[in-house]
């Protein structure tokens, strides 16, 4: 569904795509901001007991057990439904900016016109440097711009730009 709807950016001339990396997101969600969102959806007791049990149950480091008191674990079956319940409100965000964008858990792209960052839709996004300031999440830039599809020449490198986004 996201490669579809990413071709219909590129043929609607949108070819240069913005890969933003929420850095560390899976270990940083907040449980109880996460929780109260699920019950906003859910309204079922057992479910959302069975969901926190799953975020409170911890896990193993060379050193032994450790409490999950932040975050969720990565890469388990319930990782992405609840990374896209918690990111439902940056996809309300982007669409409300007019962004052409694809999302699925923590890995989102936004299909731009321009390889520059003085472009519009960047600048509405927040691309824009601004002044050395710290923002929450990472933004990977402009890392390729789609050629020759199907073939080995689809994702040239162009660079490996660094953008903070808010």
């Amino acid at each position: 569904m996201a490669v579809r709807q990413l071709l219909v950016y590129l043929n609607e001339g949108y070819e240069w795509i913005v890969d933003i990396d929420l850095e560390k997101f899976f270990d940083n969600v907040p449980q109880d901001r996460l929780m109260s969102l699920v019950h906003d959806i859910i309204n079922d007791g057992d479910t959302e007991s069975l969901i926190r049990k799953y975020l409170k149950a911890g896990v193993m480091t060379p050193r032994g057990y450790e409490e999950t008191k932040l975050g969720t674990p990565q890469g388990g079956n319930l990782s992405p439904l609840l990374s896209n319940i918690m990111l439902n409100e940056l996809d309300k965000e982007l669409e409300a900016r007019g962004l052409r964008f694809t999302r699925y858990a923590d890995d989102c792209v936004i299909a731009v016109k321009s390889e520059t960052v003085e472009s519009a839709e960047e600048t509405s996004m927040g691309l824009a440097e601004t002044g050395g300031r710290k923002r929450p999440c990472k933004v990977d830039g402009v890392l390729w711009r789609p050629l020759l599809l199907g073939s080995d020449k689809d994702m040239r490198c162009q660079g490996n730009l660094k953008r903070s986004i808010s």
